[in-house]
């Protein structure tokens, strides 16, 4: 019998967490998995508990939330040989969506029930470990402010990418990929290994989990008018084909900028320096998927 751990945020609601208890206890598979569940009590508490679980043993450890939640998880398992699980529960859940893991949390139990695994890729940004993408342009504001909103969901997501699209003002990046340097005036400037931010947002729509290297997209400046067609594009999975948009891959990133401060990893705003170092992680962590 395998010994699992389920981390949650009890943030989320108390009436959430009962009902997700209720789920696990109703639904996992107790002859195969011998379970225990833990609350998240502060920022970064997900990677102690998930580093001190898998020192201890634990074969999987679950992570019950959104991408800032399974970032946390991944950075506490990463290289101790335990297995990562997700029950999607945040908003845009976007590494859940690229792995084609369910959305509904008795789904999600039924993957991990069938026990199904496989290596993927991760990313280190200067110190930052991340497993779907991170970026330096308008979608680190948006993640910023996104943060600060007490309220979640599709609605607010886009009704903060409304109101900050036009008063955005893009900077010109010094760019290196495999050792070739270049400039580019980005809106959004995405270093990506999974295919999209969350919400089915397809940023980088061939982006392979598995293949040891990154796809790095770059939005170029573009008439705002244009927004919502960019947009389209990337929930069809064809944002490549813009011509506002330059599609390139590599193993290792640089990303320079003298006023560069801040970053998005998965979703989460960090501080940064002016010049962030990108690396590939080929096959760096095991995951439950269908």
């Amino acid at each position: 019998m395998e010994k699992i751990l389920f981390i949650i945020n009890p943030k989320s609601g108390v009436d959430r967490v009962k009902a997700l208890k209720g789920l696990i206890d109703k639904h996992l598979d107790k002859l195969r998995f011998d379970a225990e569940i833990a609350h998240t009590q502060y920022a970064k508490h997900g990677t102690l508990l998930a580093k001190e679980a898998a020192e201890k043993g634990v074969q999987v450890i679950v992570a019950v939330g959104g991408d800032g939640s399974v970032n946390d998880i991944i950075a506490g398992i990463k290289g101790t040989g335990a297995t990562l699980a997700i029950i999607p529960k945040g908003s845009g859940n976007g590494l859940a969506r690229s792995l084609n893991i369910p959305i509904d949390p008795v789904k999600a139990i039924d993957v991990i029930n069938r026990s199904k695994t496989e290596k993927i890729d991760l990313g280190m940004a200067n110190a930052q470990i991340f497993a779907s993408n991170i970026g330096v342009g308008f979608d680190a504001l948006v993640a910023k402010k996104f943060s600060k909103s007490t309220r979640r969901g599709m609605l607010v997501y886009s009704w903060i990418v409304t109101k900050y699209l036009w008063k955005y003002k893009e900077w010109d990046w010094d760019i290196e990929v495999d050792g070739k340097r270049f400039s580019e005036r980005a809106f959004i400037l995405t270093v990506a290994n999974a295919q999209q931010f969350g919400y089915n947002f397809k940023i980088a729509p061939v982006a392979d989990l598995q293949d040891g290297i990154f796809d790095v997209v770059i939005i170029k400046k573009y008439p705002k008018i244009l927004g919502l067609f960019i947009a389209i594009r990337a929930f069809q999975g064809t944002i490549l084909k813009s011509k506002y948009v330059d599609h390139l891959k590599g193993k290792n990133v640089v990303i320079r900028h003298p006023q560069l401060s801040m970053m998005q990893a998965d979703g989460d705003v960090h501080e940064c320096e002016n010049e962030i170092h990108v690396r590939i992680l080929p096959a760096a962590i095991k995951v439950m998927v269908p």
